[in-house]
């Protein structure tokens, strides 16, 4: 547990975390680092994306354009201890303005996927180079468009899972690279500041050689097309009976401790068995992992089978489910000095070359040879594109959720608020957003019970098949498609 009196000088520290917005994190060799501040910035995230992955239609919305629904989450992520989330499918015509500030005003920053499951809005796994169109680009630089004036969207990910499976291995991996130097070009052009880009990976046997293709350098490239930072949907640490060693976890940093990136978890909690006791939480934020830049677990709500922290129902109602409570646990029991001061050894740290012995798995690509860009892309670079919604931070004046929130045992939640200003924090313990009553059962959904499982998301030894999440996902990965699955 945090000693008291270091928890509130290191809480005194982080105030200029959530004054009028959050200072945009940058990345110093393999760490995030606050821009202002030079603190290291660890990820204590969620997945966000209410209703699944693939819920998600043309022109309806997306999970940063329901203030209301914001306003609810935030707060329960505020008192969670969340200081990052991911978005995976976002409209670039909605309006963002209310959410996002939102979650800046309580310190939370957002990570946001450029790629949809909408046609045209992925790159096809199984023929990449058909995918790769100027339309696809128009999609994709509409994103950053959308999000590129908020000071705390960290980062923008080129792509998810799109290698899945040693057989595309091959013709995949060029083309992130080509999505990458396309964003990163888009966005010395257009935005306001530098934003990162980089990969969310599948957990497949040829994990290491992703990664170190993706952070080499290739020779007169200038870095433009390598990733910012490298994240892995990793779900090898299942129940109690698991360890630093049975997980899998030693072999990651054995290998990722020259990283010239930062490196985290863009997935992790594995549900096999449930109840989650979410035990790796301090292994990943303790000392043997200090390589890692923390991490995001799969998933607030809307999650098709088991992995949901709270479950809301149709109504905008909450219900806190036996994760949430779990997770809490484990997140108050981290140190917030350890976690934003820096490591003395990433320092100096100068990228490889991309040649082809970095390469260990046959079949993987070692052609670094990063393909043109299709006819019209230097134009929307140059120019900009048109129709996305320029998104800018907004004053947050309600702070009261409108909607009733239940504790696992039914008794209603009374007070539930989000804390801004001086009185916010970003880190477990910091704030308590709502008082407990006790008794009732209240609930007008969920029973709060996390239920039983058939997926064998993450089940010990089946990490070389990633589980596909939602019905439209399936049918997705069933035409070789990457969308955001």
């Amino acid at each position: 547990m945090i000693a008291p009196t270091r928890f509130l000088a290191a809480l005194l520290a982080l105030t200029s975390y959530v004054s009028a917005s959050l200072n945009p994190i940058e990345v110093k060799e393999q760490e995030f680092v606050d821009s202002k501040t030079g603190d290291r910035f660890v990820l204590l995230g969620v997945a966000y994306q209410p209703g699944g992955q693939s819920a998600v239609s043309a022109g309806s919305g997306d999970p940063l354009s329901d203030s209301k629904a914001c306003l609810r989450d935030a707060a329960l992520m505020q008192s969670l201890g969340v200081n990052t989330i991911r978005v995976y499918n976002v409209d670039p015509t909605a309006n963002h303005d209310e959410c996002v500030s939102i979650f800046d005003s309580v310190g939370i920053y957002i990570i946001i996927d450029v790629n949809s499951p909408l046609y045209g809005q992925y790159l096809n796994r199984a023929a990449p180079a058909s995918s790769y169109t100027i339309g696809y680009l128009q999609h994709i630089f509409s994103v950053v468009d959308a999000f590129m004036n908020y000071p705390n969207v960290l980062g923008f990910f080129s792509g998810n899972e799109i290698i899945n499976a040693e057989s595309n291995g091959e013709s995949c991996p060029p083309y992130i690279r080509a999505v990458q130097r396309d964003l990163k070009q888009y966005i010395a052009k257009n935005a306001p500041r530098t934003i990162p880009v980089g990969y969310s990976a599948a957990d497949v046997s040829s994990v290491f050689d992703q990664w170190a293709y993706l952070q080499c350098n290739i020779a007169g490239d200038n870095d433009i097309s390598r990733s910012d930072f490298f994240g892995l949907n990793d779900y090898e640490w299942c129940g109690d009976a698991s360890s630093y060693t049975i997980s899998g976890y030693n072999v990651l940093i054995e290998n990722f401790g020259s990283t010239t990136i930062p490196v985290f978890f863009s997935e992790y909690g594995c549900i096999v068995p449930l109840p989650r006791y979410f035990d790796e939480v301090t292994t990943l934020y303790g000392p043997q992992m200090r390589v890692m830049s923390g991490g995001l677990v799969y998933q607030w709500s809307g999650a098709p089978t088991d992995y949901d922290l709270v479950s809301v129902n149709s109504n905008g109602s909450a219900n806190l489910l036996p994760d949430y409570d779990t997770l809490s646990s484990k997140f108050n029991m981290l140190s917030v000095s350890e976690l934003t001061s820096q490591n003395s050894s990433a320092t100096s740290l100068t990228p490889p070359t991309c040649n082809a012995n970095l390469i260990t798995t046959s079949g993987f690509s070692t052609d670094f040879n990063v393909p043109d860009q299709p006819s019209g892309a230097s134009s929307l670079i140059s120019n900009g594109v048109s129709g996305a919604n320029k998104g800018s931070l907004v004053s947050v004046s309600a702070t009261s959720v409108p909607y009733p929130v239940y504790q696992t045992n039914g008794a209603a939640l009374s007070s539930l608020t989000i804390q801004t200003g001086a009185t916010a924090a970003n880190y477990p313990g910091a704030v308590k957003n709502f008082a407990s009553a006790s008794g009732g059962s209240g609930s007008s959904g969920s029973s709060g019970s996390s239920g039983s499982s058939s997926s064998s998301h993450g089940a010990a030894g089946a990490a070389a098949t990633p589980f596909v999440k939602g019905a439209g996902a399936v049918a997705a990965a069933a035409l070789g498609v990457v969308a955001l699955l």
